[in-house]
């Protein structure tokens, strides 16, 4: 993990930040998020169906899930001190070029894009994040990510 006073963040624009340890996508992870979303589709939930009749031959994880999922694995790559407050504050672009099968394991790469200074109080931080699946040719997510730091 990469631990960088937040006045200095800048030092790693246009560079890898680096990456999060793996995290493993269970059934019963896509159980609740269709749960809460009310995204109930067959190929997230149905494990027989799926199965026989899924191009992955599995159930997948929804792709908001898998979006979902950045926050937690980012803060395992970077802690910015100095600011008082993270918040997540938009995507400039998604896109999921690979469906995350029930069970694999994912892990984030993280870039930083740009930071620029707001005001006094806060700090625009536009990072990539590549949503890697092990073993997979394409990654599961791909997302241009803004985080606003704001100062205590």
């Amino acid at each position: 993990m990469l631990t960088v006073e937040l006045d200095d963040l800048g030092r790693y624009k246009n560079s890898v930040i680096g990456y999060s340890p793996w995290k493993t996508i269970s059934q019963e992870m896509i159980q609740a998020f269709a749960d809460a979303t009310g995204d109930h589709q067959w190929i997230h939930l149905d494990v027989e169906r799926a199965r026989r009749e899924s191009p992955w031959k599995s159930t997948v994880a929804h792709g908001y899930l898998t979006a979902s999922l950045i926050p937690l694995l980012n803060q395992q790559v970077i802690n910015v001190q100095g600011k008082s407050a993270s918040i997540n504050y938009g995507l400039n672009k998604l896109r999921f070029p690979a469906a995350v099968k029930s069970g694999a394991q994912i892990r984030s790469k993280m870039e930083l894009l740009d930071v620029s200074r707001v005001d006094d109080q806060r700090t625009l931080a536009t990072y990539r994040t590549t949503v890697e699946i092990r073993g997979g040719d394409k990654p599961a997510c791909v997302a241009e990510h803004l985080a606003m730091y704001v100062r205590g």
